[in-house]
């Protein structure tokens, strides 16, 4: 069994992505490791490599800072990522720069992918989700942020990463998917407030054409606390990769002087409930159909 880590990045130092923990939490488990290293204003190329891995391919590549609609940029550089994977990979290991494995994971991870291997009804591996938000020591907990999504795929003709890089499809449609029992730790959120309002900045070139950036992204612009609703504190343990980073650029921040914006309406706080007592996520988007669960 071949498996083929993927991934994108570009301007990594100067937006602060976690793209060297990202690649390394799932190295282990990698045959080989293709990064699509964009074009950048800083040493990001330099930063993947000293890794230092014989694992890792780097390829080059410029983004078309054109396209300003949706994201979809994101998608098209994964998909270079993914169209330079040997064509000898069973399976192929997607990872975003700002996403990290917890090393417990690992062999159930590779354990379910030598178990479906050869299973023709499964396509993809389905993770959960927990986002940080704020700091390492909280995340997101509310039906507002995405629960699960895929990371693993088989190399099959015609699957490619579709909208904003937010998942896969096989020639366009969805992909069917086991549920594994294993989580990613999405790090995105996890910035001091300078930090987050910088993150903003640049995501939003992606999103939005440049009047809507200007009216928006103002010279007095502040990241706010309101894409969370509910918070909880975090009691487990973080990926030993991510140590390190945590150690020196962990903070604190105290919600009493930056309140979360709980604008629930009654309809929102109505879905909320039926989740929180059920588990069930009335409407929610899904991407690719589950077949099997662990």
């Amino acid at each position: 069994m071949k498996v083929s880590g993927f991934t994108f990045i570009r301007n990594a130092v100067l937006n602060d992505y976690q793209i060297i923990e990202a690649i390394t939490s799932i190295l282990p488990i990698c045959d080989e490791f293709i990064v699509a290293v964009g074009k950048s204003d800083d040493d990001t190329r330099l930063l993947i490599e000293n890794i230092n891995s014989p694992k890792i391919k780097i390829i080059d590549t410029v983004w078309d800072t054109s396209i300003t609609e949706s994201g979809r940029v994101f998608a098209i550089e994964t998909n270079k990522a993914l169209a330079a994977i040997s064509p000898d990979t069973d399976w192929a290991f997607y990872i975003q720069g700002d996403e990290v494995v917890h090393e417990k994971y690992l062999p159930l991870i590779r354990q379910e992918m030598v178990d479906n291997l050869n299973d023709a009804q499964i396509e993809g591996l389905l993770f959960k989700y927990v986002h940080f938000y704020a700091s390492y020591d909280y995340y997101g907990d509310t039906r507002r942020w995405y629960r699960r999504e895929i990371r693993i795929i088989k190399n099959i003709p015609g699957m490619s990463s579709f909208r904003d890089a937010q998942g896969f499809k096989l020639n366009g449609e969805k992909i069917k998917v086991k549920l594994i029992d294993a989580y990613i730790y999405h790090y995105g959120w996890a910035r001091p407030p300078q930090g987050l309002t910088n993150k903003a900045r640049n995501f939003n070139k992606f999103y939005h054409d440049e009047q809507w950036n200007q009216q928006h992204m103002t010279e007095t612009f502040e990241f706010a606390y309101d894409n969370a609703d509910r918070i909880k504190k975090f009691q487990g343990t973080h990926p030993q990769v991510m140590h390190e980073r945590i150690a020196a650029t962990n903070w604190k921040i105290d919600f009493k002087e930056k309140p979360l914006q709980q604008d629930y309406t009654l309809r929102r706080r109505f879905l909320q409930f039926v989740f929180d007592l059920t588990g069930w996520s009335i409407g929610e988007y899904q991407n690719y159909k589950i077949v099997k669960r662990y």
